[in-house]
């Protein structure tokens, strides 16, 4: 079967062709590291670390970036505001120098890739700084200036978009009104132009170009990083559809322009986590980290079933309600996974059929959980192969179904005598001994769940 994603780009659902056979690069806009991502934030990259393990799963050799933003990306889409770092130094208290960005974004990157850890989210190949990559970043500028793309204003150097045809390919662009014509000292020659280096108001902040003291623009990071890690094109480019209207469409501008070819020929964005009906987002105040999760006794892989369970295209909302169903749902695959101690068996031919036809189908992963329970349900086939064959899906899900703290390793001879006891009083049908029996196998930290194979000890929660 061919695997199929929805591009963006081209609005519809197509095959996956890779630039190079059984290999694939992907792009994954990473976090501005100036506070902690929320679970929203974190959405992303439960995405687009399943859509790296369906193509790992198919046989393709990946390579994927995820970008640090640390300077450039301003608190305004309309090129104004601060700098978010500049922000977070504020915040937090810290010099306003380059060695504060250099402390604030340790100190985040850290927090964003033990969160990536604990939700089991496969390493990147790489996460590039902005701040590593400035010599590629001024060459892109100067190129889009040598080929007419860039202009000055008193603030910075930006791109014209009027000079470009096809502008804002990936659609959902933002009204272009009057009030985003306007920058610091100067006037856009068109609403949509775009910041690609920004001069610094702080003589402590910024680094040195033929354009003065600045940062690069939060845009051109990631076009010159892409560019130099993955070449172009490149196969796939994810992020969320918040990045669409404006960062996504500026990246594919600033690229194409200065290059002439394709940035990306798959673009693939997941829907917004939401929050009493509002998007989450920091700039509102209206987060959760997965910290708070824990905080609460959640497994932080409870919510990765959570997010599993929504198709990554659909916009979901989060409920403490809805996340203990999930844990509780989680907690029964990994109790039937403990419940099978029999090693050796076959992965299921069919039900791997149906499992890669949902997951091939544009990441189909409510369906293909759909399957992992029909198969859970299946008492014709062999429990072994039952645990093989979850264990194998289990690569693409990411649950660590194989680490499982519900499985029971040794047994006490009072706890097994107590399950023989409790199995001859139910032939005899003495219900009365069988449930007496019961409460002294639970006193013992255990309960016994009957079932058509047969009595199934579990630990108490």
């Amino acid at each position: 079967m061919s695997m199929e994603f929805w591009n963006t780009l081209t609005k519809k659902k197509e095959t996956f062709k890779p630039i190079t056979k059984n290999q694939a690069g992907i792009y994954t806009c990473g976090p501005t590291v100036y506070d902690r991502a929320h679970i929203g934030n974190l959405r992303s990259y439960v995405f687009s670390d399943t859509l790296r393990r369906t193509l790992e799963y198919a046989g393709f050799k990946v390579k994927q970036i995820v970008n640090i933003t640390d300077i450039g990306h301003l608190t305004s889409d309309a090129d104004s505001g601060d700098d978010k770092m500049v922000k977070g130094l504020k915040r937090e208290g810290l010099p306003l120098s380059l060695a504060g960005l250099k402390q604030l974004a340790d100190k985040y990157e850290k927090l964003f890739k033990e969160d990536l850890e604990k939700l089991n989210i496969e390493t990147a190949d790489a996460f590039p700084r902005a701040t590593e990559y400035l010599p590629d970043e001024i060459a892109l500028v100067e190129e889009l200036e040598k080929k007419g793309f860039a202009y000055g204003l008193p603030d910075g150097i930006y791109f014209n978009t009027g000079k470009l045809d096809g502008y804002g390919k990936l659609g959902g662009l933002t009204p272009a009104g009057e009030g985003r014509a306007r920058v610091e000292s100067g006037e856009k020659k068109n609403p949509r132009d775009f910041v690609l280096w920004k001069l610094s108001q702080d003589e402590h902040l910024g680094f040195e170009s033929k354009w003065g003291r600045g940062f690069p623009g939060w845009h051109i990071e990631c076009s010159a990083m892409s560019r130099k890690l993955l070449g172009q094109p490149f196969d796939i480019h994810t992020g969320g559809i918040d990045h669409i209207p404006v960062h996504h469409n500026n990246e594919i501008a600033q690229s194409e322009a200065a290059y002439g070819t394709p940035l990306a020929n798959y673009w693939l964005h997941n829907e917004f986590l939401t929050l009493s009906d509002s998007k989450m987002a920091k700039s509102d105040g209206n987060i959760i980290t997965l910290g708070a999760l824990e905080e609460k006794g959640f497994s932080p892989l409870a919510y990765r079933y959570f997010l599993l369970l929504s198709h990554y295209r659909t916009q979901t909302s989060f409920s403490w309600e809805a996340l203990k169903a999930a844990e509780t749902a989680y907690r029964r695959i990994k109790e039937a996974i403990a419940d099978i101690t029999e090693s050796g068996g076959e992965i299921s031919e069919i039900y791997k059929k149906e499992f890669k036809e949902a997951i091939e189908n544009d990441l189909n992963t409510p369906e293909a959980l759909a399957v992992v329970w029909k198969l859970i349900k299946d008492e014709k086939l062999p429990p072994k192969d039952i645990r093989t064959t979850i264990l194998d899906f289990d690569r693409i899900l990411g649950l660590k179904l194989d680490l499982n703290e519900f499985a029971i390793v040794e047994i006490s001879e009072e706890v097994k005598k107590l399950i023989e006891q409790r199995e001859k009083a139910r032939e005899e049908k003495n219900w009365e001994e069988a449930d007496r029996l019961r409460r002294e196998i639970e006193k013992n930290g255990y309960f016994v769940e009957d079932s058509t194979r047969g009595p199934v000890l579990k630990m108490l929660k």
